[in-house]
């Protein structure tokens, strides 16, 4: 019985809680925003974090798209991605709504590059991914950039 009132408090948590609730126990950028919507995918949180884990720190932290919203295209590819490669018009409706979503992360977080929500050089920070402390989540804009991708990932995927 306490199970199910968890999983039903744990509903009724909106999509940017639940990011921010993942990456703060550790779960990279894009697996927070993807797991983040484990339920309605199909998958476990495990599944979803496995799938999404190369994608952190801007592409395996190479600092280029980040890991957030590459989580937030996925799920787009998951709701609304073709597999027909002769489908012109699923491609043109994806490629149109991963557009229409990036331009809403960029008006609310400035870019949707990686290094440059951090205010690094290309190149800078290749080595070992930081520890996770209160002072990092205080002086990284991630935990923002997950709250909104998964907000916008809810806004124009949960209705579709």
């Amino acid at each position: 019985m306490e199970d199910n009132l968890m999983k039903a408090e744990r509903n009724k948590m909106n999509r940017s809680d639940r990011a921010e609730e993942l990456f703060r126990q550790g779960y990279n950028c894009s697996q927070s925003v993807f797991a983040a919507f484990a339920d309605e995918t199909g998958m476990t949180v495990e599944e979803a974090a496995k799938i999404a884990s190369p994608f952190g720190a801007g592409f395996g932290k190479l600092r280029e798209v980040c890991g957030a919203v590459t989580g937030m295209t996925m799920l787009a590819a998951y709701v609304c991605g073709y597999s027909d490669p002769a489908d012109a018009q699923g491609k043109i409706k994806l490629y149109s709504l991963v557009q229409k979503m990036c331009k809403e992360f960029e008006k609310e977080q400035g870019t949707i590059i990686c290094r440059e929500l951090l205010g690094l050089e290309k190149g800078a920070d290749l080595g070992e991914p930081a520890v996770r402390t209160e002072e990092y989540y205080k002086s990284r804009p991630c935990v923002g950039a997950c709250r909104t991708a998964a907000a916008i990932a809810e806004k124009y995927l949960l209705d579709i």
